[in-house]
């Protein structure tokens, strides 16, 4: 029994001893394998230090991030062998319902609505003013607000100095001494009489120093100050009539939104006390300073006030039509708006993504314009872009800047010189094209005429505007004359 406890107790002593040594010699035969591979690690050359959850908070050596997570090296050959961006399965793609779309020209619907108050016209003011010293002999019981006709009375005046100057004339008159008779009128005139009362004076030959003083326009009496019995000086203001065939609708546009308005825009007018009825009539000014609280720029819009329905204070709504123009679009959906930038997130070949920055123009429509960090023809992804955009943060992918878009390809993005040149001057730039009054070419045996040219590429005609003299290129097929490259002439 003794010998069999003994025999057991040493198998049992045996198997630790055989599983101490294992474990000994896994751990001898694991540690080297984990130096060997940081061996092989230690070749490759670090540029910096980052947290996959900051990849834009960088480190020259290792510890924590600010968020207190361990950094991780980024290594100069990674991505090395592929091209910027992350890769997502197919398969995920779809399941986060991603949408990818073309960047594409097209005509951005434009137009901005904005309220408005019906404003007197200050160009249509009249100021009625006494010609000569006198006395207010009689009133014609108007009062401020007024409507009034061209030519309304507004008070008779008494003007004593007119009685002995009128005697001196027609004294003269029935002298015959034409001359002197002459210059006696000429007095009248001088001291505020009209060329008509003088007239009326010589036919009746008697002395009349009562003159009734009327409004020159019809409208609205904004202000009076004259009454029965005051005594007046030369030059004194009697009453402020503001004519009212014309008004302005001062219209309160969104800062956001001033950019689309010029002056000499079309307007459409309608307000509230006229139901189902359209004033139209054009920007004739922007005025300079914005309203610091509401952020609003004042657009005056001048129209036509048939039957004088119009009266200043009415609420108006007023529609501008802007001027369509081709456009590189996206989805407005697929801009990432992060306060500092714009992004988009770019769907390249063989599944992978990379953000990129643009430069944003207006939105209308649920499209949005791209002027600058994006071609024609490249795809970006409209829906699901958020998901795919936190996949490329996490892995540390940089976007794409602005300058890098127009770099990748000179060749692809060169204009194409056309066979036939020649020189002229924009007369129009439309959405089907631009006319343009050129000179000869006699390549083609043409005169110099005015004709429509269609551009090879709508981005052709940015920063071109009516009237500039121009140098280009074009070239004659079956669809009509198909502009290829068009320059400013030099000393423009």
């Amino acid at each position: 029994m003794t010998i069999v406890k003994s025999r057991r107790a040493r198998i049992g002593a045996g198997i630790a001893a055989l599983a101490l040594a294992a474990s000994i010699g896994g751990y001898l035969l694991i540690k080297p394998a984990d130096e060997s591979a940081n061996a092989s690690g230690s070749d490759r050359k670090i540029l910096y230090w980052y947290d996959p959850m900051i990849p834009a908070e960088r480190h020259e050596g290792p510890g924590l991030s600010s968020m207190g997570m361990k950094l991780i090296p980024k290594y100069a050959d990674d991505g090395a062998a592929s091209a910027p961006g992350v890769t997502i399965d197919p398969r995920e793609v779809q399941n986060l319902g991603a949408r990818i779309v073309e960047a594409k020209y097209g005509t951005l619907p434009s137009g901005v609505t904005a309220t408005g108050i019906v404003a007197y016209n200050e160009r249509e003011v009249a100021i009625v003013q006494a010609r000569s010293g006198g006395f207010v002999e009689r009133v014609y019981g108007l009062a401020p607000n007024d409507i009034v006709r061209a030519g309304a009375p507004i008070a008779d005046v008494l003007v004593p100095e007119w009685g002995g100057a009128q005697q001196e004339f027609l004294a003269l008159q029935r002298t015959g001494n034409t001359e002197l008779a002459r210059a006696a009128r000429q007095r009248l005139i001088l001291l505020g009489m009209e060329p008509g009362q003088v007239a009326a004076i010589s036919r009746s030959g008697r002395v009349h120093n009562i003159t009734t003083i009327r409004t020159p326009v019809g409208g609205a009496v904004k202000t009076l100050g004259v009454r029965r019995g005051m005594a007046l000086s030369a030059g004194e203001t009697l009453a402020e009539v503001n004519g009212l065939g014309t008004v302005w609708v001062n219209a309160a546009v969104p800062e956001a939104m001033a950019g689309q308005i010029r002056t000499g825009t079309p307007a459409q007018v309608m307000l509230t006390a006229f139901p189902g009825e359209t004033f139209t009539g054009r920007v004739t000014a922007i005025l300079p300073q914005a309203d610091v609280e509401s952020r609003t720029l004042t657009a005056r819009v001048e129209i036509a006030n048939r039957g004088g329905k119009l009266r200043p204070g009415m609420f108006a709504t007023v529609s501008f039509s802007g001027q369509q123009r081709s456009s590189l679009l996206v989805p407005s959906e697929a801009v990432i708006r992060t306060g500092t930038r714009n992004l988009v997130m770019l769907a390249l070949p063989g599944g992978r993504f990379r953000p990129a920055e643009v430069r944003v123009g207006p939105s209308a429509g649920g499209q949005t314009e791209i002027l600058a960090g994006l071609a024609e023809g490249e795809k970006v992804v409209a829906s699901g872009q958020f998901l795919i955009d936190s996949e490329a943060n996490l892995a540390g992918v940089e976007a794409r800047s602005i300058g890098e878009a127009g770099a990748a390809d000179p060749a692809k993005t060169a204009p194409k010189q056309g066979r036939y040149q020649t020189s002229g001057t924009i007369e129009k730039i439309a959405a089907d094209g631009v006319t343009m009054a050129h000179r000869a070419v006699p390549a083609l045996k043409w005169p110099a005429m005015t004709m429509t040219f269609r551009p090879a590429d709508p981005a052709l005609m940015r920063g071109f505007k009516r009237g500039d003299r121009v140098r280009f290129s074009f070239d004659q097929t079956s669809e009509g004359a198909i502009l290829r490259t068009i320059a400013k002439e030099t000393g423009q």
